[in-house]
C-alpha cells in the first residue's frame, strides 16, 4: 500500500460528511422534516437491498448499492435541483460531471477511477444495475409524497403529468414496482392529493 492512500481515503471520508448538509424539497414520511442526501442515499441502499428480488433481470446487488450510496455526492459542489424545477435542467451533467472528478478525485486512483465510473454508468441509465437503481431513486419520494398528503406535489402545484413522467423511469427496472407506482399515482389523483389537469 502506497504511504500516503490511507490519507487520501479519509480525506475523501471527511469530504463527503457534506451530503449530509444538502437539504432535499422531499420530507421524510409522515413528517415536516426535509429529507438530506445522506439519508436518501441510505435509504436508497436499504430498499435495493430489500427489493432486488423485483429487479426484472438480473442484477449485481453490490454495483447497484454503491451507485445509489454515491449517485448525489456529485450535489456537494453542484447542488440539489428539484426534480420539478421548471426554471433548471434537473440533469445538470456538466457541473455534476466537474464535481465526481473532484470529489472522488481525493481517493486513490484506482478507487476514483471506479467510482467515476460508477457513477457515470447510473447517469447514463443502461445497465440493469443502473435502471433498478434509478427505479430506486424514483420511488422512494413517491412513497414519500403519498405519506405526506401530497408533500412536494402539492407544495410545488406539480401536476399527474408531471409525476407519471418522472416516474415512468421505474418500470425500466421493475415492472412489479411500477404497478405498484402507477397504483399508487392513480391512487393520489383520486384522493385529491395529486391534481391531474393535463391530458
Amino acid at each position: 500500500m502506497q504511504p500516503d492512500t490511507l490519507l487520501k481515503q479519509v480525506s475523501f471520508i471527511k469530504e463527503i460528511d457534506k451530503i449530509k448538509y444538502i437539504q432535499r424539497k422531499t420530507k421524510l414520511f409522515n413528517s415536516d422534516r426535509p429529507e438530506n442526501d445522506a439519508e436518501h442515499s441510505w435509504h436508497l441502499a436499504m430498499m435495493t437491498i430489500v427489493l432486488a428480488e423485483h429487479a426484472d433481470t438480473p442484477i449485481d446487488v453490490l454495483k447497484v448499492l454503491k451507485m445509489v450510496l454515491i449517485h448525489d455526492i456529485v450535489e456537494i459542489d453542484a447542488g440539489d435541483t428539484f426534480i420539478y424545477d421548471t426554471q433548471k435542467s434537473h440533469t445538470n451533467t456538466d457541473s455534476e460531471r466537474m464535481a465526481a472528478q473532484r470529489i472522488f478525485g481525493l481517493l486513490p486512483k484506482e478507487q476514483a477511477d471506479e467510482l467515476i465510473a460508477i457513477w457515470e454508468e447510473f447517469e447514463m441509465g443502461a445497465t440493469n444495475e443502473a435502471k433498478f437503481a434509478k427505479s430506486m431513486d424514483r420511488f422512494e419520494p413517491l412513497l414519500q409524497n403519498t405519506s405526506n398528503n401530497g408533500g412536494t406535489w402539492k407544495e410545488f402545484d406539480v401536476d399527474y403529468k408531471d409525476v407519471y413522467e418522472k416516474k415512468k423511469v421505474i418500470q425500466a427496472g421493475s415492472t412489479s414496482l411500477w404497478n405498484y407506482a402507477e397504483n399508487l399515482l392513480n391512487e393520489s389523483v383520486d384522493k385529491g392529493i395529486l391534481k391531474k389537469t393535463k391530458n
